[in-house]
């Protein structure tokens, strides 16, 4: 069986679903792509991924069974005008944005509801880009799928395969109460962690001493407020209902743990703290979740000489593949943490058995 899948914008989650795309075994997929970004575009041809490249959204993507709307959601809204007029019979027109309200309602006003299904795979990182681009990105990830009045049972039932394909867990639901859980699990909290490092960066010294410090799980939490500035201006602008709404509720519980504080009410701060906690255990596999984690462990090493290498040497004799390596300074014990990262989860978890194996203490993520 063959597919023509054509690509409006190719950054991150456009080019991983390219790459994934690629991965299927019993499909013949061929990729048409547009991007404002000639370079990525380029790349991606040279890589394989894409197939044919395109200057301006024309009749080329008159040929595809799937396009695929990539750039930021008010961009997608503007593409989706423009391709209307190329797209086949029985074509399904599909978007990734974390916000669908907006988009929902644009499709109904070009008379698309009967075409359009919209999508979003729950993965992302703080890189961005194609060249950050993976096929592993949407495995194992919720790939949210919403319909409209007029979806079509067939069309729903083959893109949620096509979905399952590309190794992701289609989930259908309706785009209003997506809008809600999103805000809650992803928009929110990077609007909450480019906080917490605007405060710090407004309390630090002229020397930069809380900067140089910061580590471990200041680093870990903060690490979303990397992504793009852009991507979220428009997130926020599109789900500013929600995302206020939610913001609200937590400004409304940090001033109460603030009057517990300020009360030093012990028996509730244990309840706030250990009432997160016990949630928190309670969450299923994060790779599946909108905030993917980095694929990181954490080894405690002694602070003596050779001890690196002797890492870096298991490791190496199992063929697991170090992305990255650093030691976190700010430390209290007589033990240091060696922050490594790998590539991808597989190789995060043979990581940790390795170690493990050599008595260190390991910790994931």
């Amino acid at each position: 069986m063959t597919l023509t899948c054509g690509f409006i914008g190719l950054g991150l989650i456009g080019g991983s679903i390219a790459r994934a795309l690629k991965t299927i075994e019993d499909l013949h997929i061929t990729n048409i792509a547009y991007d404002t970004n000639k370079k990525s575009i380029t790349q991606a041809y040279e890589d394989g991924v894409i197939d044919e490249l395109v200057s301006e959204i024309n009749d080329s993507f008159g040929k595809c069974d799937y396009i695929f709307l990539c750039a930021p959601v008010r961009f997608n809204i503007e593409n989706a005008k423009l391709v209307k007029k190329y797209l086949k019979p029985g074509a399904v027109l599909t978007d990734v944005g974390s916000v669908k309200g907006e988009m929902h309602k644009a499709i109904h006003d070009l008379g698309l509801d009967d075409s359009f299904i919209g999508g979003h795979p729950m993965a992302g990182s703080e890189r961005v880009g194609y060249t950050n681009s993976k096929a592993k990105l949407v495995e194992n990830a919720y790939y949210i799928l919403t319909k409209t009045e007029k979806t079509d049972g067939r069309k729903l039932e083959e893109y949620r395969n096509l979905v399952t394909k590309i190794g992701a867990l289609p989930l259908i639901i309706p785009y209003e109460k997506h809008d809600y859980i999103t805000a809650a699990i992803s928009h929110v909290p990077h609007v909450i962690a480019s906080s917490l490092v605007n405060l710090v960066k407004d309390s630090d010294s002229p020397d930069e001493e809380m900067k140089m410090i910061a580590a471990g799980g200041f680093k870990d939490i903060t690490r979303i407020a990397s992504s793009s500035a852009t991507m979220w201006q428009q997130i926020c602008l599109s789900n500013a209902e929600n995302i206020s709404k939610l913001l609200q509720d937590y400004i409304d519980s940090l001033e109460s743990i603030k009057q517990s504080i300020v009360e030093r009410s012990s028996e509730d701060l244990t309840n706030f703290f250990d009432t997160a906690r016990k949630y928190r255990d309670g969450f299923i596999d994060a790779s599946r979740g909108p905030i993917k984690t980095a694929n990181t462990i954490h080894v405690e090493i002694y602070d003596q000489p050779g001890t690196l290498a002797v890492v870096a040497t298991v490791l190496a004799a199992k063929g697991i593949n170090v992305k990255n390596v650093g030691i976190i300074h700010n430390r209290e014990e007589e033990t240091g943490s060696l922050r490594v990262e790998l590539h991808d989860e597989k190789e995060m978890e043979s990581a940790k058995v390795a170690l493990e194996q050599y008595g260190y203490s390991v910790n994931i993520g």
